[in-house]
């Protein structure tokens, strides 16, 4: 969905366009984007009742997710066929992206649907304004700001597999300072990660506390300093390898906090941002039934400085300039009975940035952007990347939409440091460019969009196993090494409709046709599709609000037929879920809601030999004060 079509989505009916932050940096109205951006909002969050944020992203265009069993099984996302640790993951604009992975990527196993405004999901190469790993796209999670007078809100529900989760939050404020707390608390017996076709039998349960806290204290009109926090536990028992039923379990924790001062200068035309964010995420994994019952043991930081600053120039002309400073750490060690205290794997590593980026209204009608940016990394150097994107109302009911951008990753830590480490990584780099249309029909009552889009990443990163005898240097007394080599290509198209078919009845579609191959010419996978990345994803809802307060929805999600691994042996068959909902407003006050998952208990999977979800029925009540 283009940005308006998203706003359509979910309007509240009093008419308001969305406001995107992630595509530049700054506030702006979903028809001046020239970048393809989706926005889901807290209310159809509600009236999904997803509780998983992977889940929920799953039913946007050009994204596709694969789970490791249930709940709290390993979970990874890809935008337009990108890798999973080629997407940037934030809370609010502070990256949750752990650098204690081999990847760097982020797993969402743990990232619950909570206490949040709305999710923007931003595709395409993004690094020129936020740098390494932005090359699939950026998915950014925006908490509610505080405000008063005193209020709150609570939700319980339960279901099958002793699935029970407990939501809430309290906020306050006045002219100086305000507040807003939440936390949530998710338990399920779960079922088998190891598939109960295969064998598996021993289920795998999971759970998950957390909680969020923002403050902002407004110093003077034009000064103002915020804190906001974000913390998570989650413990999923999984079954170990060779995949079997094993009594295995994961503890990780992660903790998310940021602390800033905005103030503004020549009566508000230069608005400045300095800033710090910290981010932690410690990882154990245990085998109880072992001699060295820890079997890996994780921590990765990262620390960051930032300065952003946003000028004014003219009413049609704004400027972004931003300076960033990064360290990321990590320590891993994996006992096992054969070595039972390994000397731990450390690293640390730095990256220092500056960026800018001009925003130009030549005419009411068109929204101008281009930037650059400037990256300096303590291993491969410097790099830069730029960006450009236009939105054009052709008519008062059409929209056209391109942008370009670049992207680039950085080299892990552990793909630096490890015993399969290469101190002489590049960067991996990537090209893309989209293009696309929005049109309105009966004053915005049937929206459609299309968007053709493609990307070329290059100098990916991949591990090489050395031969027997192999004599090369970086193949002494090493298994492997990692090296850059790999190159793919991803291009196709993502239509959507979203239509209020009457004042009760809305329709909401999407659909992306996509090519993802390896595009590493003399390589032994040349021209194979890219693992778990379906050809065709398809989204449908339809939702009809009764007169007397009940709303029901049926909702569909379709994935085409892809394969586990990059040889392309071993396919994954194609499947259709549907979900149906629905919801009833006792008062203004107190709301009753249930939902049937996977209502015709489809068999399917995302990862080989992985458990999936059958038929599962859920019901709670959600009450404000």
């Amino acid at each position: 969905m283009h940005p308006a079509l998203s706003a359509l989505a979910a309007d509240t009916g009093d008419g308001v366009e969305d406001v995107i932050v992630t595509a530049n940096r700054i506030s702006q109205e979903t028809s001046r984007v020239g970048d393809s951006v989706t926005v889901i909002t807290a209310k159809e969050q509600r009236r999904s009742q997803k509780t998983a944020v992977s889940d929920l992203l799953a039913a946007t265009p050009g994204v596709t997710v694969a789970r490791n069993g249930g709940l709290g099984g390993t979970t990874t996302l890809s935008i337009r066929g990108a890798e999973s640790q080629q997407t940037i993951v934030m809370i609010d604009g502070v990256k949750l992206n752990d650098p204690s992975s081999a990847s760097g990527g982020f797993n969402f196993a743990d990232l619950i649907t909570t206490d949040f405004a709305q999710i923007e999901v931003l595709r395409g190469p993004q690094s020129t304004l936020w740098g390494s790993q932005a090359i699939g796209g950026v998915v950014n999670i925006v908490t509610p700001m505080p405000e008063g007078p005193l209020s709150a809100s609570y939700s319980a529900e339960g279901g099958t597999h002793d699935t029970a989760l407990v939501r809430g939050h309290v906020q306050a404020g006045g002219d100086r300072f305000a507040w807003r707390v939440s936390g949530n608390y998710l338990t399920s017996d779960g079922i088998s990660s190891y598939s109960r076709d295969l064998g598996g039998l021993e289920a795998d349960s999971y759970r998950n506390v957390g909680f969020n806290a923002r403050g902002i204290l407004h110093i003077t009109d034009n000064v103002s300093a915020e804190i906001r926090s974000t913390w998570s536990d989650g413990r999923s028992e999984y079954d170990g390898f060779p995949l079997r039923d094993t009594p295995d379990y994961g503890v990780t924790e992660e903790l998310t906090t940021y602390a800033g001062v905005n103030f503004g200068l020549f009566d508000g035309r230069l608005e400045n941002r300095i800033g710090f964010a910290y981010t932690n995420t410690d990882r154990k994994d245990t085998d109880p039934s072992s001699t060295v019952p820890t079997t890996f043991d994780a921590e990765g930081r990262n620390e960051r400085w930032e300065y952003q600053g946003t000028l004014r120039i003219t009413d049609r002309v704004n400027t972004i300039v931003g300076l960033e400073s990064e360290r990321s750490e990590l320590s891993t060690v994996s006992p096992s009975t054969f070595e039972p205290n390994p000397v731990p794997l450390t690293g640390e590593v730095q990256i220092d940035s500056i960026y800018a980026q001009v925003n130009v209204t030549p005419i009411d009608a068109l929204s101008l952007s281009a930037g650059v940016r400037y990256d300096d990394h303590d291993t491969f150097g410097s790099h830069t990347t730029t960006r450009a994107s236009a939105a054009w109302s052709v008519t008062s009911t059409t929209i056209l939409r391109t942008s370009y951008g670049e992207g680039f990753k950085a080299p892990t830590l552990y793909q630096l440091y490890s015993q399969y480490g290469n101190l002489n990584l590049e960067a991996e780099e990537a090209e893309g460019w989209d293009a696309g249309v929005e049109q309105h029909f009966f004053a915005k009552k049937l929206v459609v969009s299309a968007t053709y889009f493609d990307r070329d990443t290059t100098n990916m990163i991949d591990f090489v196993t050395c031969s027997t005898g192999d004599t090369s240097p970086n193949c002494q007394g090493r298994f492997g090494y990692y090296d850059n080599f790999q190159k793919t290509n991803a291009k196709g198209v993502e239509l959507a409709a979203a239509a209020h078919l009457t004042e009760q009845l809305s329709l909401t579609v999407n659909y992306t046709n996509m090519e993802a191959e390896n595009a590493a010419r003399g390589t032994a996978n040349y021209g194979h599709e890219l693992p778990r990345r379906p050809k065709e994803t398809a989204n449908a809802q339809l939702s009809y609000e009764w007169p007397v307060g009940l709303t029901t929805t049926v909702a569909v999600q379709h994935a085409g037929r892809s394969f586990d691994k990059i040889n392309n042996l071993e396919v994954l068959e194609s499947y259709t879920l549907f979900d149906l909902r629905a919801s009833y407003a006792v008062s203004d006050s107190l709301e009753v809601f249930g939902r049937i998952e996977n209502a015709f208990d489809e068999d399917y999977t995302t990862v080989k030999n992985y458990g999936t979800l059958g038929r599962t029925f859920y019901a709670g009540l959600r009450q404000s004060f």
